[in-house]
């Protein structure tokens, strides 16, 4: 059985988009909180494991599981509490490139399969009147740095470099990969 720990829409579409079809779909519920010092790739990587053995599953099935930071530097911009958090982070993201990692985490019993993959992204400046619809959309609201790319702030971002399937929450190529070395064959069950 294949079990996708993550309640995430655009998961599911991106897995289906590679002939993915999950058989059942269990949520990992997490503290998602960074430890202190902790950098944003390694806590990415951390967080998609510990979400991965958050999912009770039998010891044959599959799960995947992964997570999504946008780093500032050294700084992890989370999911916003608030639109007045969400704003902060547009702003700081406004004309600069940040970087966006997602990891991806395969467990099967106490076997795990990990990829993490980096993208950058730039961000215009965003003026007070698109920044104040944007923030009304709602669409900030659980979302890592309080963007998501394939939505209306797609028209925020005029440059990046990686993939763009990462960006919006599962790289494909790299799950793929990941999926057949765990023996996955796709389109079929494990």
């Amino acid at each position: 059985m294949l079990i996708l720990g993550s309640a995430s829409p655009r998961r599911k579409q991106l897995l289906a988009q590679i002939g993915v079809i999950p058989d059942a779909i269990l949520p990992a519920d997490i503290d998602e909180t960074p430890q202190r010092g902790e950098l944003p790739r390694p806590y990415c990587l951390r967080i998609a494991r510990e979400k991965s053995w958050a999912v009770a599953a039998g010891p044959t099935d599959l799960v995947i599981c992964a997570d999504t930071t946008v780093a500032l530097g050294r700084r992890i911009l989370g999911k916003p509490a608030d639109a007045g958090e969400a704003a902060a982070f547009l702003v700081a993201l406004g004309g600069r490139r940040h970087k966006v990692i997602t990891a991806v985490v395969l467990r099967r019993g106490d076997q795990i399969w990990q990829r993490d993959v980096v993208s950058t992204v730039k961000m215009k400046r965003l003026s007070d009147c698109e920044l104040n619809r944007y923030l009304a959309s709602g669409e900030w609201q659980g979302k890592a740095g309080g963007y998501a790319i394939q939505g209306l702030a797609g028209a925020f971002v005029p440059w990046i470099e990686g993939s763009f399937s990462a960006i919006v929450g599962l790289p494909l190529a790299e799950t793929a990969t990941l999926l057949q070395s765990a023996g996955y064959l796709m389109g079929e069950a494990p």
